[in-house]
C-alpha cells in the first residue's frame, strides 16, 4: 500500500471511528428508551420501522446527491442531519410524545443516515484505486469493520453506563456533540479523491441519468441483483435482533432497570465485529469464492437465530450472541468487496445507496412484524422466527453464485488449500 492510500485509509478509520462512536451511544438503549416514553413493543418497533421508511425514501436521492455533488458533501450534510434529528427524539422523549411524532422524525432520522450509507465506502474506493491499490478490499473494509466494533464497544458501554447513573436522555445529547465534532473533522480531512462530481445545470436531467445508469448496473445485473435481493430478509431481521436483544437480555436477567447489562450486550456486538473483522480477510484467504463464505455465513446466522429463541439462560444468550454478530460481521467486508467489485466508479454511490435501501426495505417489514411476534408470544420465540425469515436469503446468495462473475474470484487464494 502507497503513502498516499495509507492515508485515505486514515481519514476512512477516523470517520468510521467518530459516526460508529456517535451512532452507538444509544444502541444499547435505544429500545428501552422509547419503551420509557410510553411506547408499546409494537409501536416502538414501529418506530424503527419509520426509520427505515426513511431510509428506502432517501436512500437513492441521498446517492444521487453523493454522485452529483460529492461524496464529502453528502458526508458533512448527513453529520447536520443526523445531529438536528436526534435532539428531536430527546425532546419527544422529554414531552412523552405520541406515536405519530416518534414516526415522522424517525423518518428524518432514516435521511439523516442515508447521506452517509453509500457515500463513505464509494469515496474509499475510488480514492484507493486513484492512489494505486490494488490489493483485496477485504483488508480495509475489515479493518473498517474492526474500527467500528472497537468505536461501538465504548460508545454502547459509555451509553449504557451514562444512562443508569444519569438517565436515559443524557446519551442522546450526547450524541449531538459527537457529530457536530465530526463535521469539523471531515470538513477538513475529507476531500474527494480519484472521483470528480458531475455537478448538472439540470438536476433533474440528470438525477435520471444517474438512476438510469444505476439501474443497469444494479438490479439489471443478475450477480448484483440477487445479492440485493438476499438483503430485505438478512438486514431487516439484523436490525431487529439487535435492538430486541435489549429488552430480551433484561428480561432474562431478571433486572428491567440494569440499563448496563443492555449496554454490555450491544458491547458483545462490538467485540465480535473486531473480531469479525479480524476474521473476514484470513477466512478469505482460504476460500475461492467470496459467494461461499456469504451463503455459509447467512446460514450459520439463521440457524444460531432459531437456537437463541429456545434459550432461557442468561449467559448462554450472550455466548449465542456473540457467535451471530461474529459470523454476521466476518460476512460484511466480503460482501462489500464483492459488490463493489462489480460496481463502475460513477455510479457506485448510488448502487451502494440503492442497496441499502432494498435492505432497509425488508426492515420496514420486519421490524413490526417481529415487534408484534414478540408481543403476543414473547422475545424468545420473536428471534426464532427471523432465524427462519433470514434463512430466505440463502437462495438469491446461492443465485448469485451461479452467474460466475469474476469478483467471485477476485484476489482469490491459489493451490490446493483453497476451499
Amino acid at each position: 500500500m502507497s503513502a498516499g492510500a495509507r492515508k485515505i485509509q486514515r481519514i476512512y478509520l477516523t470517520l468510521t471511528l467518530g459516526n460508529t462512536v456517535a451512532a452507538s451511544f444509544i444502541w444499547g438503549i435505544n429500545t428501552l428508551f422509547l419503551l420509557d416514553a410510553g411506547l408499546s413493543n409494537l409501536e416502538a418497533f414501529a418506530a424503527n420501522a419509520f426509520f427505515t421508511v426513511g431510509m428506502v425514501l432517501f436512500e437513492v436521492p441521498t446517492g444521487v446527491v453523493a454522485d452529483g455533488w460529492g461524496r464529502r458533501v453528502s458526508f458533512l450534510l448527513g453529520t447536520v442531519t443526523l445531529a438536528v434529528t436526534t435532539y428531536f427524539y430527546y425532546v419527544l422523549w422529554q414531552l412523552s410524545a405520541p406515536f405519530w411524532w416518534w414516526a415522522v422524525v424517525s423518518v428524518l432520522l432514516g435521511l439523516g443516515f442515508t447521506f452517509f450509507s453509500g457515500a463513505v465506502e464509494a469515496w474509499l474506493v475510488d480514492a484507493l484505486r486513484f492512489e494505486g491499490y490494488e490489493g483485496g478490499l477485504e483488508e480495509v473494509l475489515g479493518r473498517g469493520v474492526m474500527v467500528s466494533g472497537v468505536a461501538m464497544l465504548v460508545g454502547s458501554v459509555a451509553g449504557g453506563v451514562i444512562a443508569q447513573i444519569t438517565d436515559l436522555g443524557v446519551p442522546f445529547l450526547i450524541r449531538v456533540g459527537v457529530l457536530l465534532a465530526m463535521f469539523v473533522v471531515a470538513f477538513r480531512l475529507m476531500h474527494d479523491v480519484g472521483f470528480t462530481p458531475e455537478r448538472s445545470a439540470h438536476p433533474l436531467r440528470a438525477t435520471r441519468a444517474v438512476l438510469r445508469a444505476s439501474t443497469e448496473n444494479g438490479l439489471k445485473n443478475p450477480p448484483v441483483r440477487y445479492v440485493m435481493l438476499a438483503a430485505p430478509f438478512s438486514a431487516g431481521v439484523g436490525i431487529y435482533v439487535f435492538y430486541a436483544l435489549q429488552p430480551y437480555l433484561l428480561e432474562l436477567f431478571g433486572d428491567p432497570r440494569a440499563y448496563s447489562v443492555a449496554g454490555l450486550a450491544a458491547a458483545l456486538v462490538a467485540g465480535a465485529d473486531v473480531l469479525g473483522g479480524w476474521l473476514a480477510p484470513r477466512i478469505r484467504r482460504r476460500v475461492r469464492k467470496r459467494t461461499t463464505l456469504l451463503v455459509l455465513s447467512g446460514g450459520i446466522a439463521a440457524i444460531i437465530l432459531v437456537v437463541l429463541g429456545f434459550t432461557h439462560v442468561f449467559w448462554v444468550a450472550l455466548v449465542l450472541l456473540t457467535l451471530w454478530a461474529v459470523v454476521d460481521a466476518a460476512s460484511v467486508p466480503v460482501r462489500q468487496a464483492y459488490l463493489n467489485d462489480m460496481i463502475p466508479s460513477k455510479q457506485r454511490a448510488t448502487v451502494l445507496s440503492f442497496d441499502s435501501l432494498i435492505g432497509s426495505s425488508g426492515g420496514v417489514v420486519v421490524q413490526p412484524l417481529l415487534g408484534r411476534s414478540a408481543d403476543a408470544y414473547g422475545y424468545a420465540a420473536s428471534l426464532a422466527i427471523g432465524g427462519v425469515i433470514q434463512l430466505i436469503a440463502v437462495p438469491f446468495l446461492v443465485a448469485s453464485r451461479r452467474q460466475g462473475h469474476p469478483a467471485d474470484l477476485s484476489n482469490a487464494p491459489s493451490g490446493k488449500a483453497a476451499l
